[in-house]
């Protein structure tokens, strides 16, 4: 093989021109024909058994340069890839210039990362703001504790209020006609919670269990489903049950229940303890986004989009992967939400090309500055990412190769150069 020419086309383009010649060429069409003879039959021969050259000549000498070329291509590319020393972004477009007996040459364009010409980077005026954490937020954290002990208790003699769990039979109709997905029966709906469209817990309040109702309400007009969207609806209900949260007494006794502690105001110091550690994370990631963002807006970059739309793409599946994990998926979160799969996905596109510019600005920084990953940089975090999955360390080397290993280390090292030369403003 031979990388016989490489050429910028256009910006963040290259054309690479790629060559093989002689046996390595000869060996792939020779294997090529094993592949296919089995297939092959000619008058006069049984299946797979007439003679190549016979082939050769009733289909013509190239019949094999195909599948020739395909099995040798992968290979080719990657061996011109490692001699030209760029680094493809995007898929190769190739095209075969010539083919014959002796060889093939091709002719390929590829999508490369871009060059960044950093602009300002040292000394860029930061600040780490740490929010106070106030007792209401305390005991916000607190009643959340209080809320998961909760026993929920069936409750007679009194109407519905909110805050109830009830459960409702209903039956929506539109100008006096039943519509598909209007009805449910036994239906757990937690008042005031605006599970359902506005106005209609309201009128569920107040009811007592055996009454039967209509609630009248217009669905949204970006409700999400064409056939409803501002339409008036009519729902005619049963009130089947009420339910009622019993919190438990916020107490020693509580903070034992839920806790190592043996005091609420112990209990509540370690709350406390846990907000501002979470305060001190928040700021020190508003801090590093100030800063990347400054170095971002002084780079000059022309990011290709394809570079952009692969990691929208990636925070999609991120996002696809929770959702699962919540056993829903993407159709059913749209559908909730009233958006359309294209328009949430578009969504991403600000994100994802903020992170493709920010890690771009990073690795540019531990270029210009020539940070270095040294042998215990690499073992350190190998043995990191074990402990973090709780993998051997050979597993956790084939899932992280090495070289995007040191890659990342250099751009967390960069990024700790950034902070440590950050300025408070004046």
């Amino acid at each position: 093989m031979a990388l016989v020419s490489q050429n910028k086309v256009d910006t963040n383009k290259v054309e690479l021109v790629i060559e093989v010649k002689g046996e390595p060429f000869r060996k792939a069409v020779d294997a090529a024909y094993k592949k296919n003879a089995a297939k092959i039959t000619l008058p006069g021969f049984r299946k797979g058994k007439a003679p190549r050259a016979l082939i050769e000549k009733t289909y013509g000498k190239g019949m094999f340069y195909d599948d020739a070329i395909k099995a040798l291509f992968p290979g080719l590319y990657r061996e011109a890839v490692e001699e030209s020393g760029i680094e493809p972004v995007d898929h190769p477009d190739a095209e075969v210039t010539e083919v014959n007996d002796e060889g093939a040459t091709f002719k390929v364009a590829v999508t490369v990362k871009p060059e960044a010409e950093l602009g300002k980077y040292k000394g860029i005026e930061a600040k780490r703001e740490i929010a106070e954490v106030t007792e209401e937020e305390v005991d916000a954290r607190v009643r959340q504790a209080q809320e998961k002990c909760a026993r929920v208790e069936t409750v007679t003699g009194r109407a519905a209020k909110n805050g109830d769990l009830v459960a409702l039979d209903f039956d929506g109709f539109l100008d006096g006609v039943s519509f598909e997905g209007g009805k449910g029966e036994d239906f757990p709906l937690n008042l005031g919670s605006g599970q359902f469209i506005p106005g209609f817990e309201e009128q569920v309040v107040g009811h007592e269990i055996g009454d039967e109702f209509d609630v009248n309400v217009s669905f949204p007009e970006n409700y999400g489903v064409e056939t409803l969207n501002g339409k008036p609806a009519l729902f005619k209900c049963k009130l089947k049950e009420i339910k009622e949260k019993q919190l438990p007494e916020l107490d020693d006794e509580f903070a034992k229940d839920v806790s190592e502690f043996d005091t609420l105001e112990a209990y509540k110091a370690d709350i406390r303890e846990k907000l501002e550690a979470e305060n001190r994370e928040k700021a020190e990631v508003e801090f590093e986004n100030k800063i990347l963002d400054a170095v971002v807006a002084d780079m000059k970059c022309e990011v290709p989009q394809v570079m952009i739309e692969d990691r929208a793409q990636e925070l999609v599946r991120d996002f696809e992967y929770r959702l699962r994990a919540q056993g829903l998926n993407m159709d059913d979160f749209v559908k909730y939400t009233g958006e359309t799969v294209e328009k949430f996905k578009a969504s991403f596109y600000p994100q994802a090309e903020r992170q493709v510019k920010s890690r771009i600005a990073l690795e540019s920084v531990a270029v210009a500055e020539k940070l270095e990953v040294s042998e215990a940089d690499i073992s350190a975090e190998y043995e990191r990412l074990a402990g973090l999955y709780r993998m051997e360390a050979d597993k956790i080397q084939n899932m992280f190769p090495k070289e995007n290993l040191i890659l990342n280390l250099a751009c967390k090292k960069a990024l700790e150069f950034l902070k440590e030369n950050a300025v408070e403003p004046k």
